[in-house]
């Protein structure tokens, strides 16, 4: 398929009853105040056309980049989604965290329910009482920069709680690398939410956003299965490609937004 052209949106693929798009980190799905340009559904507007029909058959955190499925009707949408539910979907992350993960691979499987403790009203936290969550993980690549060690992995929810990835892998013992909320400090997600990060908070962080990104979707339909792959922000690439297991000058730890492109087995206690 030819690059798509359409700066509104990076299309994977389209046809009269769906779409596939790489939405970018950093852009919501939902409607903002900001216009249309500043939410993945005010472009899928411009793209479509104001009145027609979009439905969204999973989303994406904010600073989540990667693949979103929008249906282009509402039969459509009830087929897909109805296919979702039924966890024949299989979804694969990459995701950089902090530190050398020491197993090839593992599942961790702990539930996860509403964090009473925080201050930052959609925290999400591993609990006893929770709702069922497993991911599956595999190592990629160990590497470091600036004396610090990181790791990309490879990410396979089976399940799809809220905010799942980024804190099994912080319970793990390895935040995703610019995780304003589960990095360690949700301070910093409120300073951001509240226009006020700082520079030495930025350096912090690392990431302009997350490490998280939607690479791969499998999806059973009909007789066929449709797959779909997307390719990750130049900020994401760089950070692991550049280090390749060598150490580097603290100067080429942090990556800022100036970086970015215009767009922007553990087991359950008791189990």
């Amino acid at each position: 398929m030819e690059p798509n052209p359409d700066p509104l949106l990076q299309i994977v693929e389209e046809d009269p009853d769906q779409l596939v798009v790489n939405k970018p980190a950093g852009l919501v799905c939902h409607p903002t105040k900001k216009g249309p340009l500043s939410s993945l559904i005010g472009r899928l507007r411009l793209h479509l056309g104001s009145e027609a029909e979009v439905h969204f058959v999973n989303r994406l955190d904010r600073e989540t980049g990667g693949l979103v499925l929008i249906a282009k009707n509402r039969a459509r949408a009830v087929q897909l989604r109805k296919i979702w539910e039924a966890h024949t979907v299989k979804k694969e992350y990459l995701a950089i965290v902090h530190g050398h993960v020491s197993q090839a691979g593992g599942t961790i499987d702990l539930p996860l329910g509403k964090d009473l403790h925080s201050r930052v009203a959609i925290k999400d936290c591993v609990r006893a009482d929770g709702g069922e969550a497993q991911t599956d993980f595999l190592v990629d690549q160990r590497f470091v920069r600036a004396k610090r060690p990181f790791t990309l992995l490879r990410v396979f929810p089976r399940t799809g709680r809220k905010h799942q990835i980024r804190i099994h892998l912080n319970h793990l013992g390895h935040p995703i690398v610019g995780d304003k909320i589960y990095g360690g400090d949700e301070e910093l997600y409120l300073a951001f939410v509240e226009e006020r990060l700082t520079e030495a908070q930025r350096q912090t962080l690392i990431l302009p956003c997350h490490a998280l990104h939607a690479v791969r979707l499998s999806i059973p339909w009909m007789d066929r299965t449709l797959q779909y792959e997307s390719t990750p922000a130049d900020w994401f690439t760089r950070f692991h490609e550049s280090a390749s297991g060598i150490d580097e000058p603290e100067d080429h730890l942090w990556i800022t937004e100036s970086h970015m492109d215009s767009d922007g087995t553990m087991r359950a206690p008791g189990a």
